[in-house]
């Protein structure tokens, strides 16, 4: 390995790759005229700067590649480079663990703690050399580009050179001992499922975890015909999967608003409540308005009720595009009141950990503290469910989650305070003829590893959880 030049001595600690929080990383908008000059070098900055604000200050994924962020981080840059930032940003993601751990392996002493707010430049250019079709002349050259481009970077030019040639030359051990569960999963949700679900399932899961799966669809009409027209697959469940890599504004019928894009796992919660023309039906947390959109689709008077006028914008973009109607209300759902409902879909505000495989960032941005509040909010939820649907009404809960915590426990524990309710079990029937989607109480849970296909991309559901309630009269 190419040793650093030797600050100071009294700067000669240094600092590890490990789960600590970077410094100041050259955004893609302050590179200067070398950056300008050379191409793909702003996309790397973008890519380095945003995976800090991901891991190091927990910014969401999407958020960091819309609305503002375009411009803080991506302004100027051409479609085709933001392309390949976003693809740099969620393969790191997929494999943040084998990358530190690779680098950490070159680095037995750390970054020299001057060096230290480089780290994102080498997981970025690691990314690439290691799980990415870009030329490994490319990604060095322009990680020590990019390094050369700050006076106080400037210095460990070499270092950085030496370490990803170093990479590049142990690829194929590193890559071979790589481990799903122990390397690419952090370690509290690793032991989590190893817990709850077991050292094979858990394994599966997070092998899920590092491929990224194609797009699935909702049609509102007509699946067969759209799946002709898209080369879409039907699913067991009768959701569209899609193989191509078009962009989801060119394919056929997303103008006229005949689907939507949504996980195969998630459009089953709003299918077991059985509405039809005319049932009143209240959306929890309705936001950006899938479940919303089935309801409606099959002739629910639907209520969409979240507590963000933002979110709710987008639903009320989505509906108009698919010429569907909801009164749309923003409110404090645990403080809301009004008439009785027929049914409620309760989609619960959670983890998220069942999304990991097309939200890579959710694995380490979420923390164990995160559980505490929101299984206390979900409660709350389910009783304000509970206080306004009607005798005889059903109630869907649901969430995105693979934590127990967020749904066996908390339907048994609604369960135990609420004696009028009761649990509805869902047959097998009504998800496609996959009972290993079922619990032994006849709840929803899908995992990753479920719905294997011969192409790993082409596999998978999003975890999601779902009970099914009845308030008796």
């Amino acid at each position: 390995m190419t040793e650093s030049p030797r600050p100071p001595a009294d700067r000669r600690r240094s600092r590890k790759i490990s789960n600590g929080r970077p410094g100041y990383i050259v955004s893609a908008q302050n590179h200067g005229r070398e950056g300008e000059d050379c191409p793909g070098l702003a996309a790397r900055l973008a890519a380095a700067s945003i995976l800090n604000d991901i891991v190091g200050r927990y910014h969401p994924l999407d958020e960091c590649f819309s609305g503002t962020a375009i411009l803080s981080r991506l302004g100027g840059l051409e479609p085709r480079d933001i392309a390949l930032t976003r693809s740099i940003v969620t393969v790191a993601l997929r494999r943040l663990g084998t990358i530190r751990a690779a680098l950490a392996g070159l680095l037995e002493k750390g970054l020299p703690r001057q060096a230290a707010h480089l780290e994102w430049t080498l997981i970025a250019a690691a990314a690439q050399i290691l799980f990415l079709e870009v030329p490994d002349h490319a990604a060095v050259d322009l990680a020590v580009r990019a390094t050369r481009l700050e006076a106080k970077n400037a210095p460990y030019a070499s270092l950085i050179n030496g370490v990803l040639r170093n990479l590049i030359r142990a690829r194929e051990k590193i890559l071979l001992e790589s481990d799903p569960l122990d390397h690419d999963t952090p370690a509290w949700l690793a032991a989590r499922w190893r817990k709850t679900y077991g050292e094979a399932e858990a394994h599966a899961i997070a092998s899920a975890h590092r491929e990224e799966p194609t797009l699935d669809l909702t049609v509102l009409s007509d699946p067969l015909i759209w799946a002709e027209r898209l080369g879409a697959t039907v699913l067991p469940t009768g959701s569209l999967r899609l193989s191509t890599h078009m962009p989801v504004t060119e394919l056929a019928g997303f103008a006229e608003g005949r689907w939507f894009v949504q996980d195969a796992a998630a459009a089953l919660p709003a299918r077991l409540l059985r509405v039809g023309p005319g049932t009143r039906v209240a959306d929890f947390c309705a936001a950006p308005g899938g479940k919303a959109a089935q309801l409606a689709a099959a002739g629910a008077e639907v209520t969409a009720i979240d507590r963000s006028a933002e979110r709710l914008k987008r639903l009320a973009s989505n509906f108009a595009r698919l010429n569907l109607h909801a009164d749309v209300v923003v409110a404090d759902i645990v403080s809301l009141k009004g008439p009785p409902f027929d049914a409620i879909l309760v989609d619960a505000p959670c983890l998220g950990t069942g999304t990991i495989r097309r939200h890579p960032d959710i694995a380490w941005i979420k923390k164990p503290r995160d559980i505490a509040a929101l299984t206390a909010l979900q409660a709350r939820l389910l009783d304000k469910a509970v206080a306004l649907v009607k005798p005889g009404g059903m109630i869907v809960y649901c969430t995105c989650s693979i934590e127990p915590e967020e749904n066996e426990m908390q339907i048994s524990a609604l369960l135990r305070r609420e004696p009028s309710v009761v649990r509805v079990p869902i047959t097998a029937d009504e998800v496609g003829g996959l009972p290993e989607i079922l619990n032994e109480n006849g709840e929803l849970r899908t995992l990753p590893l479920h719905l294997q296909a011969a192409e790993p991309r082409l596999s998978g559901l999003d975890g999601f959880f779902a009970a099914r309630l009845l308030r008796r009269s």
